[in-house]
């Protein structure tokens, strides 16, 4: 078996667009005809480049080659170029072109992945979700309104959510990390202290950010959460330099979680070694594949870590971190977007079973799940603009008061 013909599929994402801007799906087929799909989860550059270096990766290390060979594949994009580094990019890239292979290789033994990994561990995966504003509620509002995230929260705990994740820290910058602020501070503050009254024990409460601050400033915001016991402070600090993470990790009770802008073996046993998070947070999309994944997850075990995979992009990667999070002993619990229904949903032939808060893992081959290629056709994605962008000036509380996301 030889892989043999590449197809892209850059899938604009309709509103409310939960998910980011679009979804970039790869579809690789044998010459035997099998089909496998992957999803490419790298931001740093346009739709219309990546779809290029797809093209370009794809001719240069995976055509006419086996979709068994995955470490030979991982390898070759590892060291293009005379790298060998952990480029988010490229690893985006062959994330995605890796992933489909696996899809292959599982449908041609008549198996899903996780029964090739390992074998079944999890056989029901505990699933959060963000509290997503309501399609009559303003995003800027509601992301600085602790009141209606609290509703929000108890309304999902009464559908059987067991945890959720709010991001009320405000912007991310190109200029950053900043201090928080007083009125970061007292909000950050407000939105635990009310959703946890919402949801009482009900339910953990996962207070996310994405590294805008300074070392100190986070361990200032920690310092005002740990009364609500959140189940974890997601990537408080930029990714650059693990250890300065690990002195925010000992500085507080709550375990730290990280590691959806991180790539490969390397990054996450720095992360590891550095004490910097106990929970990590891989994207199949961008990590590297799904062996290399599974290496991680393997690695962390050592240190006593678990794995919470990570999901702002489209189903296929869903997929994916369903395949490695029911193989993996340390598995804690798994990223969706909702109730993995809305848009999710209609661009798989078959939706990603959820029920009482909880993903079924599916029993079809491969990732179990089926890209509808007529709905993927029928949402093209005609932008410019990079799945997520941070705020390009610095940080200015007077102005950036409220915010409603990248």
């Amino acid at each position: 078996m030889r892989i043999q013909d590449l197809e892209t599929f850059v899938v604009g994402n309709p509103p409310p667009g939960f998910g980011g801007r679009y979804f970039l799906f790869v579809k690789l087929t044998a010459d035997d005809g099998t089909v496998g799909y992957g999803e490419v989860y790298a931001a740093s550059f346009g739709p219309k480049a990546l779809v290029a270096m797809i093209e370009d990766v794809f001719a240069r290390h995976l055509q006419d080659h086996s979709p068994f060979e995955t470490e030979r594949f991982f390898r070759a994009c590892h060291g293009s170029g005379f790298s060998q580094r952990p480029d988010p990019s490229m690893m985006g890239v062959a994330s995605g072109l890796e992933m489909a292979c696996w899809d292959i290789v599982g449908k041609a033994l008549d198996r899903p992945v996780r029964e090739l990994i390992g074998g079944t561990v999890h056989r029901r995966l505990r699933g959060y979700t963000y509290l997503y504003p309501g399609p009559a509620e303003d995003p800027a509002t509601f992301y600085a309104d602790p009141d209606a995230s609290a509703a929000r929260a108890a309304e999902l705990v009464a559908e059987g959510f067991t945890a959720l994740k709010f991001d009320p820290a405000g912007p991310y910058t190109q200029f950053g990390p900043h201090q928080p602020d007083m009125a970061i501070l007292d909000r950050s503050e407000a939105f635990c202290a009310k959703v946890r009254a919402a949801v009482g024990d009900k339910a953990d409460l996962l207070f996310g950010t994405h590294g805008q601050f300074t070392p100190s400033g986070a361990k200032r915001l920690a310092r005002r959460l740990e009364p609500y016991d959140p189940l974890w402070f997601e990537e408080p600090i930029s990714p650059e330099m693990p250890e300065h993470m690990g002195a925010v990790a000992a500085a507080t009770r709550i375990p730290v979680a990280t590691g959806e802008r991180l790539t490969t073996k390397w990054e996450f046993a720095r992360v590891l070694r550095s004490g910097a998070a106990n929970i990590l947070q891989m994207n199949l999309g961008r990590v590297g594949g799904i062996l290399e994944a599974k290496k991680i997850a393997g690695m962390a075990e050592a240190y006593a870590a678990q794995i919470a995979p990570h999901l702002y992009c489209g189903p296929i990667v869903g997929a994916a971190n369903i395949q490695i999070a029911a193989a993996s002993p340390n598995f804690l619990i798994l990223e969706g977007i909702g109730k993995w229904d809305g848009f999710h949903a209609d661009i798989l032939k078959t939706p990603i079973r959820w029920e009482d808060g909880h993903v079924i893992p599916p029993d079809a081959p491969g990732l179990g799940v089926e890209l509808n290629e007529d709905v993927a056709r029928a949402h093209p994605y005609e932008g410019e603009r990079l799945h997520l962008e941070m705020q390009p000036q610095p940080f200015d509380p007077a102005r950036d008061g409220l915010f409603a996301g990248g």
